[in-house]
């Protein structure tokens, strides 16, 4: 059983575990004290929210909303791939790992390339424009799915980045090659405020065409947008949507949180909170006995190797963590409202385990 000091305070499995940000939350409140609205995106408040993130990103952009980030990618993906296309991806990439198949299935069988190596950036968990070349050149005949798609993972699996520069590098060798560029973004906002360079020139400016951008980890009750940077690209995707089961029919109580998230930066004050405590959380365990950190944290996770005793003496004592890197990796992840006081309680009882 959890003692009453780690059941009471937080985890580090997951930014989803967070609970919602108050500047979402009173958006929400707004919305649901501003009487009848038109149903199915039509409110004011979607509109505003569309119209906030066409000003972040400074372009034209389409937009839709839909429930999570399994639907926002498999739905992106199916509308820039046919059936017998394939998207360019890494051995960690989440439409690879954790959507149950669901690029594919909504593509009606795009096949999902992986990008194998062991440069390192591979074991970043990146995609480099060499990897992308290679798969592309690999085959051209007709018995062989067709490469169309690169998709990108900003902050990736690994809690790693792609600087302004990568993403222009990769983007580069799939025009050239008359592909797409996909960004799942589920910690976008960690990238950007990690990076410190504006949201357009990790994306649009860069030669991204979808973006995926996450809302649900960094203080968003539920709900991801899909922003379309190549407009060509949306056509008809509302009717993706509605088929897929992701047409909210009282929209406003997902899109309203976005006012609250864009309006004063909050997703940008956010994410550089939890980057920051991810950093603290490195520097309190990366000496501790029988500690290997991975790689020194980019965005809001730690990755690190410990002891299986050291580890189950922390699951014993309440803690919450994923483990899914071999040799007994586990990744300690860091939300908006990390507060100081549970990273350094999870720090003592580390150093404690361990020593």
């Amino acid at each position: 059983m959890p003692s009453e000091r780690t059941s009471l305070h937080q985890q580090f499995a997951s930014d989803n575990y967070a609970g919602v940000c108050p500047e979402a939350l009173h958006w929400f409140l707004q919305a649901n004290q501003s009487g009848h609205q038109p149903g199915y995106g039509e409110d004011v408040w979607t509109q505003r929210s569309t119209d906030m993130i066409r000003e972040l990103f400074q372009t034209d952009c389409d937009v839709y909303f839909v429930f999570n980030g399994t639907a926002a990618n498999s739905l992106a993906l199916a509308a820039m791939c046919q059936s017998y296309h394939s998207v360019i991806c890494t051995p960690y990439a989440h439409v690879e790992t954790d959507e149950c198949g669901g690029p594919e299935f909504f593509s009606n069988g795009s096949k999902l390339l992986v990008a194998e190596g062991e440069s390192p950036a591979a074991k970043l968990g990146k995609l480099t424009p060499d990897a992308v070349e290679a798969l592309v050149t690999r085959r051209s005949d007709i018995h062989y799915p067709k490469p169309k798609v690169v998709s990108l993972t900003q902050a990736t699996e690994l809690g790693t980045l792609y600087t302004v520069e990568e993403v222009r590098a990769i983007a580069a060798i799939a025009k050239r090659r008359h592909l797409k560029v996909h960004m799942d973004g589920a910690r976008f906002a960690n990238a950007v405020a990690a990076l410190g360079c504006h949201p357009s020139d990790i994306t649009w400016r860069a030669g991204v065409d979808v973006l995926c951008f996450g809302g649900t980890k960094n203080g968003l009750p539920v709900g991801e947008a899909v922003v379309f940077f190549d407009r060509a690209l949306s056509e008809d995707f509302a009717w993706r949507v509605k088929q897929a089961g992701q047409l909210a029919s009282k929209m406003r109580f997902i899109s309203a949180p976005w006012v609250g998230m864009l309006e004063n930066d909050t997703w940008l004050r956010n994410a550089r909170h939890a980057n920051a405590m991810a950093q603290r959380l490195y520097a309190a365990i990366r000496d501790l006995p029988g500690v290997q950190v991975l790689h020194p944290p980019q965005a809001n996770s730690v990755f690190v190797q410990l002891p299986a005793p050291v580890i189950g003496q922390l699951y014993a004592r309440g803690w919450k963590f994923y483990q899914f890197i071999a040799g007994g990796g586990c990744r300690l992840m860091c939300a908006w409202d990390t507060t100081p006081e549970a990273v350094d309680a999870f720090a003592a009882d580390l150093a404690e385990a361990a020593g």
